[in-house]
């Protein structure tokens, strides 16, 4: 039953465009619940959860919007639940951008469509919220075959899910306020996934901290482990490494950095980098002082053990110019044709974006504009058939031209619509 590890998980309830304090409390705590998310995100949060509370359809199209934004900024995986009625309702979660989507099992509707959104998006993203212990106990079976977690929304039943439940859904139990010692104790029950709500909202800053004294505990919890000892690696003179810091979403060079031991153990405990500054003889926190922290994504050693590549998420600027990157003096540069394919297909959208705003007469990208939406779908439906028929030709160069032409009018379709190329490549991403 036991999962890779334990999850320490905060959670958002949405209404009217706020994050407030609970199901029965609607105090706000904070009027900008994506930035909240972000916040989460940064300090070591392993998912977030996200309650939409709104009422009546417009509202809920509103949520959406926010939980779309949510997932977006915070970089951990985001179950949506509240507002289920129907299986659109799931599928709208998970196109936001939701890792999962919790059905309500205190209403048999939303128990009655678990089979049908279980087949159509997969077990692993759905989610089942429960409140009384004999609802998952009667329907155990469609639970065992369609349901990826439980998430337990009152702690009053916390006690008799640990005694009853011994099915293959691990639970995420949601609980307002625990001691230390209670959470070690909640946490190392087999059937226990993980803790959400108040308790984890309020000591986020504290995660690092918890997750340590879970792992003292012989709680296995998601941290930042290396499977290399400070000894591991060659130092300079000055027994440093020199850290190369790339950004991870662009892979664009960020800046150079330096490491002493301290500064090592410290960015893995934390996730956020942290570095040795020679000029100051000091440890410092990317961003502590500016708020452009630096949060790790991955730390690869080179062939010789002497330098560390860091991908990072950045916040603002690397540079202390204000330059998002430390590289910007060019000192020579030969024309080259870029190759990389998201860059050239960004530049291209970028061309068609600018003609969208600043047309160009006899451009045959405003002609589509122009026309509107009803001709650049005309065109993209021709040029779809022309692949198919290329295809029958044994010259691949023909399928290449079609394809070409395809995008190109795939890419004002996009323009027209506003969508990005990030937002598709983090769509397929997930898939």
């Amino acid at each position: 039953m036991s999962s890779q590890y334990k999850r320490l998980v905060p959670c958002i309830y949405l209404y009217k465009g706020n994050a407030v304090r609970d199901f029965t409390d609607i105090t706000i705590v904070d009027t900008n619940p994506v930035k909240l998310a972000k916040y989460y995100s940064d300090n070591n949060a392993d998912e977030l959860l996200v309650f939409d509370l709104s009422n009546g359809d417009t509202e809920h199209e509103e949520a959406l919007d926010i939980i779309k934004k949510i997932c977006k900024e915070a970089e951990i995986p985001v179950i949506g639940a509240g507002n289920v009625q129907r299986m659109e309702d799931i599928k709208k979660l998970l196109y936001a951008g939701c890792k999962k989507a919790a059905l309500n099992y205190s209403k048999p509707g939303n128990i009655e469509i678990t089979e049908e959104v279980s087949k159509k998006f997969g077990k692993e993203k759905i989610a089942a919220c429960y409140s009384s212990v004999a609802t998952i106990l009667d329907n155990r079976e469609i639970i065992e075959e369609y349901v990826g977690e439980l998430i337990l929304v009152t702690s009053s039943a916390l006690r008799e899910s640990i005694e009853k439940w011994d099915g293959k859904a691990e639970i995420l139990v949601l609980l307002q306020e625990v001691s230390l010692d209670k959470l070690m104790e909640i946490l190392s029950f087999p059937v226990i996934g993980g803790i959400t709500g108040y308790a984890i909202d309020e000591n986020v800053k504290e995660l690092p901290a918890i997750k340590s004294l879970c792992q003292g505990n012989g709680i296995r919890v998601n941290t930042l482990d290396s499977v290399f000892q400070w000894s591991d690696f060659k130092k300079n003179s000055d027994g440093h490494v020199t850290v190369v810091v790339q950004d991870y979403k662009t892979e664009e060079v960020l800046m150079v950095a330096y490491m002493n031991e301290e500064a090592y153990h410290t960015t893995l405990r934390t996730g956020k980098m942290t570095y040795y500054s020679r000029s100051r003889n000091e440890i410092w926190v990317k961003g502590e002082t500016s708020g452009h922290y630096q949060y790790v994504k991955s730390l690869t050693a080179d062939c010789d053990m002497d330098t560390i590549l860091a991908k990072v998420s950045q916040v603002g600027a690397a540079c202390h110019t204000g330059s998002h990157s430390c590289f910007f003096h060019e000192i020579y540069k030969k024309e080259y044709e870029e190759t990389n394919p998201l860059k050239v297909l960004e530049s291209v959208t970028d061309v068609i974006k600018d003609r969208k705003v600043h047309p160009k007469e006899g451009s045959y990208t405003n002609y589509l504009f122009d026309k509107g939406i009803d001709k650049i779908l005309k065109k993209l439906g021709e040029e779809a058939t022309e692949i198919v028929i290329a295809s029958k030709n044994p010259n691949p160069n023909e399928i290449k031209y079609e394809i070409a032409d395809f995008l190109y009018h795939m890419m004002v379709l996009m323009v027209e619509k506003g969508v990005s190329w990030e937002e598709i490549m983090e769509e397929l991403a997930k898939r």
